[in-house]
């Protein structure tokens, strides 16, 4: 009966690679995010404000924006100069946050700063935070959280609150729990024919 112990060895295998996936996610280093974050720090430090701690859900939807920005220019109208709460809406933008296991819910209270540099030079995409109409939410104690994302000349920085309308906790039915009872059963499944043909 190959069948059985084939099935069964198939079924550690998956259900290895499925943790490996699930708890060790792949991280790729972006030193532009890393500088930003840092810099946004050392800003709030000089007010004496607590650190931003990074989000990981807000990293997630930092780049869907980023993306949705990449193909527009630079204009003296996009980016820090646009007045925070203006920047162009998007009608997918229920789409984004499901990608990122987010719901409008618990979104809320978190703020949206994208900025357009030629190029993401490190020192003008700082200054394009801290220095601009943007720095009023940098200095609001009730954001605790950020994500950045990037894509192209553009960047975006996602502040969070510890506030349940602000946390950017992803809804509970994630996709990696989706894929983790879906694995549960086909492996389930396997081992039933399995056991069913040793019969």
């Amino acid at each position: 009966m190959v069948f059985p112990k084939f099935s069964l060895l198939f079924c550690l295998l998956f259900s290895s690679i499925q943790f490996l996936l699930i708890n060790y996610p792949v991280k790729c280093d972006n030193d532009e995010k890393d500088n930003l974050y840092q810099g946004i720090n050392k800003y709030r430090a000089s007010s004496n404000l607590k650190a931003l701690t990074k989000n990981e859900n807000a990293d997630c939807l930092a780049d869907e924006i980023a993306d949705q920005f990449k193909n527009q220019p630079c204009t003296n109208t996009t980016g820090a100069n646009t007045v925070p709460g203006t920047e162009p809406q998007f009608s997918n933008y229920p789409d984004l946050l499901t990608k990122c296991h987010l719901a409008i819910s618990n979104t809320r209270d978190g703020t949206v700063l994208p900025a357009c540099v030629p190029g993401l030079v490190r020192s003008l995409v700082l200054t394009n935070f801290t220095q601009s109409l943007y720095s009023d939410n940098l200095n609001d104690t009730k954001y605790k959280g950020i994500g950045i994302g990037s894509k192209g000349n553009w960047i975006v920085v996602v502040l969070t609150t510890d506030t349940p309308a602000g946390s950017f906790a992803p809804y509970s039915f994630s996709g990696a729990n989706l894929i983790s009872k879906i694995g549960f059963i086909y492996c389930s499944m396997i081992l039933l024919v399995g056991n069913v043909f040793l019969l």
